[in-house]
C-alpha cells in the first residue's frame, strides 16, 4: 500500500502540474475568468497570481528556506512511506496527499524562480488565491490531525476500560477474601 500511496502522490502532482499549465499558457498575470458569479457577486473565478512565499503570503522572500524545509519534511515523508513506517491506508493517505501537494508547490518554486502558481480564487469570503497542490497539502495534513486526535481518544479510552476492569478484579478479589 505504501508504493501506492507514492504513485497516488505522483498523480497528484501531475494534476497540480496540468492545472498551473493551463493557467500559465491560457492566462496573463493578473488575468481573472469568472466561473460561478450569482447576479452582481463574484463567488469563484480562476486569477492567475504568483507568489513567493507560503500560505497566506507568509515568509515572503525566504525561497531558500521555504526550499529547504519542503524537502526536507517530503523526504522524510517519503522514506516513512519507503520504509514501511506507516502503515495505516488512511495515514498513507494522508502523507500522499501531503507529499503531491508538497512537491507540487516544490516544482515551482524551483523552476519558476522561487514563485509558485497560484490560481483559485474564492471571492465570497475575503480569503488568499490558492491552488491544486495547497487543496492536497491542506487536507493531508488536517487528515493527519484527525487521524492522531482519534487514535488519542481510543488509547485514552482503552487505558480508562482496562483500569475500570482492573479495578473490578481486584475488588472482586478482595470480595471472594482472595487478598
Amino acid at each position: 500500500m505504501q508504493y501506492i500511496g507514492l504513485l497516488i502522490a505522483a498523480v497528484l502532482v501531475g494534476i497540480d502540474r496540468l492545472t498551473k499549465w493551463l493557467v500559465t499558457s491560457n492566462m496573463e498575470l493578473k488575468d481573472s475568468i469568472h466561473v460561478i458569479q450569482i447576479g452582481d457577486r463574484e463567488i469563484l473565478n480562476i486569477t492567475y497570481y504568483t507568489n513567493d512565499g507560503a500560505a497566506f503570503s507568509k515568509f515572503e522572500g525566504q525561497t531558500a528556506m521555504l526550499i529547504a524545509v519542503t524537502s526536507v519534511v517530503l523526504a522524510a515523508m517519503i522514506g516513512l512511506l519507503l520504509f514501511k513506517k506507516v502503515k495505516r491506508t488512511p495515514f498513507i493517505i494522508a502523507f500522499s496527499l501531503v507529499i503531491g501537494g508538497g512537491a507540487g508547490n516544490l516544482i515551482d518554486r524551483i523552476f519558476n524562480d522561487g514563485l509558485v502558481i497560484d490560481f483559485i480564487d474564492f471571492r465570497i469570503i475575503n480569503f488568499a488565491v490558492f491552488n491544486f497542490a495547497d487543496i492536497c497539502a491542506v487536507c493531508g495534513a488536517a487528515l493527519i490531525l484527525l487521524l492522531l486526535v482519534r487514535d488519542e481518544i481510543a488509547e485514552r479510552r482503552k487505558k480508562r476500560a482496562e483500569a475500570g476492569k482492573s479495578e473490578e478484579n481486584t475488588e472482586t478479589a478482595a470480595e471472594n477474601g482472595e487478598n
